[in-house]
């Protein structure tokens, strides 16, 4: 590493950083890049989008501040003197009320996350202690604060100047010990689209987990009306507060897309309602995951072969064309996560479904048995949605599919039907062509639906199998092959 790169160091307390900074310095001065994002992020610092920089004058040693854990993320250093900085981490969990210190002088600088208490002591005299923030503080904030005691006996700070010879205001004298100190919990979470399957997905796993969140539906955020959002929403005052927003929402119905009326709708609500979404977060500085399909690709690959993150987009139907162009004012977001899904099943009306119904009956469907993919279930993209935004993955594009081997619809429903008892043969292969014969308004579809999930398998998330999670699906109805709810 040369001299001009920072150096970034883990701590016991997750998330919080100490950051080496280089300092140039001659018989003038010194001077330093206190941040510079793109060698911060390098380094491994996150790209947290500061949007305020503060600067805190100290007149004397021994000025006392904190312990203030707050509802967004800071970046700390010094530019003149030195400070004794403390952080105790006040969220929820297993480290809940861990401790770390060191002197910061102006090689030092310190990522210190949401919800992680903030505290320091001048050593010096005339201590210029400088922080940047991931939104725009303001008074109401006060009330997301959390706050601890500098004196706590539990957490037992070693102060350099001893409390009672320091300087500290009478509110920090009187903040609560770590006993009577509410956690502070996560920002949350906005879920767009919440009635769709994948937005009641989304939200039953973030219950389950006990994270906070709002979702909306269409008729608090109607993505294919941008001028009817609230006015804080479209200039996305009202989004500063989130740590992510997902969009679940998208207009799905791939046949009436090709309609004069259903292609209006298509491009309202994939292209230009996700371009205002985009536009929203990029002014609030919160990111955005954007939910896409594998129809934004011509499914020409082999079929023992899988789409990588950056194949070139050559959509074939006019859903597809409008999910690429919501892909492009997306990937033009600094802060994104794009994710590419596929063949997707949730609960309700779906080809599953519809197949073990058919296999109910004794009926022999004619099934399409040249396209090629594998199912994603949708609490399994749910929760690997989730686990993008929770472990801070590098922004980007990633594909979230089922995992193993890559079936035909026809072979699909092969194994719906001897799953559901009924005898496999019944399923009647059929060509794209032979299918659609006669047929008016049918949309082409992607012979070729298998997605490479390597950057994903790459964050740590591993997708299940999608044949394994098949007959879990079938089995949360009993096997009996009646359409779920």
């Amino acid at each position: 590493m040369s001299s001009s790169e920072p150096a970034v160091r883990g701590t016991a307390i997750p998330g919080l950083l100490l950051v080496d900074l280089p300092v140039h310095g001659d018989d003038r001065g010194w001077f330093k890049e206190n941040w510079q994002r793109t060698k911060a992020v390098a380094a491994g610092v996150p790209d947290f989008g500061p949007v305020q920089n503060n600067i805190s004058f100290n007149g004397g040693r021994g000025t006392t501040r904190g312990i203030h854990a707050e509802p967004w993320d800071k970046y700390v250093s010094v530019a003149t003197g030195r400070v004794f900085g403390a952080w105790v981490d006040l969220r929820g969990g297993d480290t809940f009320g861990t401790v770390v210190t060191c002197e910061i002088d102006p090689a030092t600088a310190v990522f210190v996350p949401r919800g992680v208490g903030n505290a320091f002591q001048t050593l010096d005299d005339a201590t210029a202690y400088t922080y940047l923030v991931n939104d725009h503080w303001s008074g109401d904030a006060l009330d997301e604060y959390s706050f601890l005691n500098l004196a706590d006996e539990t957490v037992g700070i070693d102060w350099p100047v001893p409390l009672e010879q320091a300087q500290l205001s009478e509110k920090d004298r009187r903040h609560p010990r770590l006993s009577e100190v509410v956690p502070l919990p996560p920002a949350p979470v906005l879920v767009v689209g919440r009635t769709g399957q994948l937005g009641r997905a989304l939200v039953e796993l973030l219950e389950r987990r006990g994270l906070p969140h709002r979702a909306v539906d269409r008729a608090e955020l109607d993505l294919a009306d941008p001028d009817g959002w609230p006015e804080g929403l479209r200039t996305g005052e009202h989004l500063r507060r989130y740590r992510a927003v997902l969009n679940a929402a998208a207009h799905t119905a791939v046949d009436d897309a090709e309609t004069p009326d259903g292609r209006t709708a298509a491009w309202a609500a994939n292209a230009t309602g996700v371009a205002a979404l985009a536009g929203a977060c990029a002014a609030a500085g919160v990111p955005l995951l954007h939910v896409s399909t594998d129809y934004v690709f011509d499914g020409t690959l082999p079929h023992d072969e899988a789409y990588p993150v950056d194949a070139p987009l050559a959509p074939l139907s006019v859903y597809g064309q409008s999910k690429a162009a919501g892909e492009a004012a997306v990937t033009a977001l600094p802060r994104h996560w794009l994710v590419r899904t596929s063949w997707v099943i949730g609960r309700g009306h779906n080809f599953v479904s519809v197949m073990a119904g058919l296999a109910s009956r004794g009926i022999s469907p004619r099934v399409v048995d040249d396209q090629v993919g594998r199912l994603t279930f949708v609490e399994d993209l749910a929760a690997g949605l989730l686990h993008l935004v929770d472990h801070r993955a590098p922004w980007g594009t990633y594909h979230l599919t089922g995992a193993g081997e890559p079936l035909s619809w026809a072979a699909v429903a092969r194994h719906v039907f001897e799953r559901v008892g009924a005898d496999p043969e019944r399923v009647v292969p059929v060509s794209t062509a032979e299918y659609v014969d006669g047929r008016t308004g049918v949309a082409p579809r992607p012979a070729n639906s298998v997605l490479d999930l390597s950057a994903l398998r790459r964050t740590g998330f591993e997708p299940r199998d999608h044949m394994e999670l098949l007959g879990t699906h079938l089995h949360a109805d009993g096997a009996t092959g009646r359409p779920r709810d």
